[in-house]
């Protein structure tokens, strides 16, 4: 089967190469000139010419999503699937972008018609470790019909042998992608707030972190620089907006705020 794999960022060029290596023919799309030389230095073959991934009958959008005035934007995604939505009729769609529950059903019944069959398959791709932690690793996949899901299996499962975990929804797949990295986000502030908790208190934050994780249902992480990275804060953002609920979210969030004015007044 063609793939197009579209958007050979961060997550997108690792999963083409990878889906390449399957033994699949890949064709990657990006808008960026600069990423789609360094696409092609790994001999991968790419394009920023959307008429050049007509013949692929099956599209991964791995799109960047962001904030807007600290709201989700997930534009990029939107204007994909709209140019996606011209085609007669694709395999198979899969969003591994990030985005909010209820966006592929969306996309699924007011873009494809509901035409197209449709997965998430979030990724969970991490650069610091992509042997461990790369394109093939379990991850969970969810779809808008048991057509697409039979399909998506097929594609993700059997061929590219990814261990897949099936939820019932596609809506609990984009939900699921959000919260783990809101969870890792309260998790991180937790730690934050502890080591500012122990220096006012005059007790040492490693000597407590290290005695409270010899308790076995414990794990409190490392308080480093602050939360950076786009991922965390923007899918801890992207779950706030699903619910008037949050208070722990947004307790986390100026908490890290807290910290991040704290360290810089220690410096």
């Amino acid at each position: 089967m063609r793939i197009c794999v579209v958007g050979l960022g961060e997550v997108g060029l690792p999963t083409a190469r990878y889906m390449k290596e399957s033994g699949f023919e890949v064709m990657g799309y990006d808008i960026n000139a600069t990423v789609i030389e360094k696409a092609r230095e790994t001999g991968l073959a790419a394009t920023r010419s959307w008429s050049e991934t007509s013949s692929a009958e099956i599209y991964v959008v791995c799109v960047s999503t962001g904030l807007r005035n600290f709201d989700p934007d997930m534009s990029q995604v939107y204007d994909v699937c709209n140019k996606i939505g011209k085609k007669e009729r694709p395999t198979l769609v899969s969003i591994e972008s990030t985005v909010c529950s209820g966006t592929c059903r969306r996309i699924h019944s007011e873009i494809f018609g509901k035409r197209f069959p449709l997965v998430h398959v979030p990724h969970r791709y991490w650069p610091g470790d992509p042997l461990n932690h790369g394109v093939r690793q379990e991850r969970v996949i969810g779809a808008v019909d048991e057509e697409s899901l039979a399909i998506g299996l097929e594609v993700y499962k059997e061929n590219l042998k990814i261990p897949l975990h099936v939820v019932s929804s596609i809506e609990a797949a984009e939900t699921c992608k959000i919260a783990e990295n809101a969870y890792r986000y309260v998790q991180i502030a937790f730690a934050e707030e502890l080591r500012m908790i122990c220096e006012e208190s005059g007790s040492n934050f490693d000597e407590v972190r290290e005695a409270c994780n010899t308790k076995w249902n414990i794990e409190i992480l490392e308080a480093r620089n602050g939360i950076k990275g786009s991922c965390l804060p923007k899918d801890t953002k992207y779950l706030l907006s699903l619910t008037k609920f949050g208070k722990l979210l947004r307790g986390a969030i100026n908490a890290d705020r807290v910290y991040q004015k704290w360290l810089s007044k220690k410096r």
